[in-house]
C-alpha cells in the first residue's frame, strides 16, 4: 500500500506531462473501441442483408454448387423418393429451435428477350409467400406488385434490365434457357414489379419468378438449387449447422454449408477489412508504449538524486523497480478508465445516431456484393472492449520495464552528486 501511495504521488509530480500521456492513451483506446464497434455493427448489418437475399445463414446444396454454381446440380425430384426426403427435410429444419425460415430457390442462367432487345439474365425461382417477409430485395416493393404464386407467369425484373430491354411494368417478355436434354426452353412472362437493389450487376440481370415456373424449364417442377436457412440469431449457426448436416440423406449428395462458404465474396471482404484494423491496433500499441516510456523515463531522470538518497539509506533496487512499475500501472489504469468511458460514449452515439452518409453517396451502399444502409450504426462488442482495455494496462507495465531497470541500476554515490 505504501508503494502504491508513493507511486501515485510521483505520477502527479509533473501534472501536465501526466495529463498529456493519459489523454493520448485514453483517446487511442476510445478510437480503437469505437472504430471496431462501428465495423462490428456494419458487418452484422451486411451479413443480415446478405443471408436474407442470398444463401441464408446456412445453405443446403447438392455437390459443390456453393463453389461452382453449376446449374446442373439440381435437387432432382425422382421416383426414388427424393421429393419426400426434401419435403420432410424442409419441415424438420423449420421445426428446429432458432430457425426463422427455410427458403427453397432455383437459379438458372437464361436469356431475356423483348421485341427490341435481349440480355443475359439470372432467372431466380422463389417461394413468394416465404420470401416476401424475409428478402430485403422485396421489402421496397408494394404488395400489389409482388409475385403471388409458385407457378404463375408474373415476374419481378431488375430496374436496369427493364430499361435495357425497353419495357415497362405490365409488358410481356420471353425468357429462354437450356432444358434438361440441351434443348432450348422458353417461357412467356409478364412484368409485375421492379427490383432496385442498388447493385449494378443485380439490377441489370435479375428476373424473379415463382419457383415452380422456373423449375419447369428444367423438366422437373420441384427442382431447386438451394435451401436457404434463415436463423433467428446468427450465433446459432455453429450449433445448428451440424444438426442440419445430420438430417441430410447420406447418399443424396446434399451438404450443408455456412454463409461464409456460400457467400465467399462477402466473407473475404469482411476478413480483409478486419485485417486492416490490426494496423490501427499497432498504432495504439506504439502510442501507448512511447507515451509510457517517455513519461516514466523523464520522471526517472528528474529523480536520479532522490533515488540515490533512497538507495543510500537502505532501499533495495527491487523497491525502486517496483515503484516505477507501479507508476506505470497507475498510468495505464487511469487511461483505461477514461478510455473506456470515452469509448462507451462514442459507441452509444454510433449505435443510437450512427454516421449518415446519405448526403454524400446514393441511397444504398454496396460491399462484397451486398447492399446495406448508408446510415452506418455500431453494435456493442463488450468482449473486445474489455480485451483492448487489458492490452492497454499490460502494455503500460511492459513499457515501464526499461525505465524501471534504469532506476534500479543507479549507483547511490554517483546519483547523489547529480544535479
Amino acid at each position: 500500500m505504501e508503494t502504491l501511495l508513493l507511486a501515485w504521488r510521483n505520477v502527479w509530480r509533473n501534472r501536465r506531462r501526466t495529463l498529456i500521456t493519459i489523454l493520448a492513451m485514453s483517446f487511442s483506446l476510445m478510437l480503437i473501441q469505437a472504430f471496431h464497434n462501428l465495423s462490428f455493427g456494419v458487418y452484422a448489418q451486411m451479413v443480415d442483408s446478405g443471408v436474407r437475399s442470398g444463401s441464408g445463414h446456412i445453405a443446403v446444396y447438392r455437390g459443390d454448387y456453393a463453389l461452382s454454381r453449376d446449374d446442373r446440380l439440381l435437387w432432382v425430384m425422382d421416383e426414388m423418393g427424393v421429393m419426400g426426403v426434401m419435403g420432410n427435410l424442409q419441415t424438420r429444419i423449420t421445426a428446429l429451435d432458432g430457425v426463422k425460415a427455410v427458403l427453397p430457390r432455383i437459379y438458372l442462367p437464361a436469356l431475356a428477350q423483348s421485341s427490341r432487345e435481349s440480355r443475359g439474365i439470372l432467372l431466380t425461382g422463389i417461394d413468394p409467400i416465404a420470401e416476401n417477409g424475409i428478402n430485403p430485395l422485396l421489402k421496397q416493393i408494394d404488395a400489389p406488385a409482388l409475385i403471388k404464386s409458385l407457378d404463375g407467369r408474373d415476374a419481378l425484373v431488375g430496374s436496369r434490365l427493364l430499361s435495357e430491354l425497353k419495357l415497362k411494368v405490365g409488358n410481356k417478355f420471353v425468357v429462354t434457357a437450356q432444358g434438361p436434354e440441351g434443348q432450348l426452353v422458353s417461357e412467356l412472362l409478364r412484368i409485375r414489379g421492379l427490383v432496385k437493389s442498388g447493385i449494378r450487376e443485380v439490377d441489370g440481370s435479375l428476373v424473379m419468378v415463382g419457383r415452380q415456373r422456373a423449375a419447369l424449364m428444367t423438366g422437373q417442377s420441384e427442382a431447386i438449387h438451394e435451401l436457404a436457412v434463415i436463423l433467428e440469431n446468427p450465433d446459432l449457426e455453429e450449433k445448428l449447422l451440424p444438426l442440419i448436416g445430420a438430417m441430410l440423406p447420406a447418399d443424396s449428395g446434399l451438404n450443408a454449408v455456412s454463409w461464409e462458404l456460400a457467400m465467399a465474396n462477402l466473407a473475404n471482404a469482411i476478413k480483409l477489412d478486419y485485417a486492416s484494423q490490426k494496423f490501427i491496433f499497432l498504432i495504439i500499441v506504439l502510442i501507448v508504449t512511447i507515451g509510457v516510456v517517455n513519461t516514466l523515463l523523464m520522471s526517472v531522470m528528474e529523480r536520479i538524486r532522490e533515488f540515490g538518497v533512497i538507495l543510500a539509506v537502505g532501499a533495495s533496487p527491487a523497491r525502486l523497480r517496483a515503484t516505477v512499475m507501479t507508476e506505470a500501472l497507475l498510468l495505464g489504469a487511469v487511461s483505461m478508465l477514461f478510455g473506456n468511458l470515452l469509448g462507451a460514449l462514442a459507441t452509444w452515439y454510433l449505435v443510437e445516431i450512427g454516421i449518415d452518409l446519405r448526403d454524400f453517396i446514393p441511397e444504398t451502399m454496396e460491399f462484397g456484393g451486398v447492399v446495406f444502409d448508408p446510415v452506418m450504426r455500431a453494435a456493442w462488442d463488450i468482449n473486445y472492449m474489455l480485451q483492448m482495455s487489458a492490452y492497454v494496462l499490460l502494455l503500460s507495465v511492459i513499457a515501464s520495464l526499461y525505465p524501471a531497470a534504469k532506476a534500479a541500476r543507479i549507483a547511490p554515490a554517483v546519483a547523489m552528486r547529480h544535479h
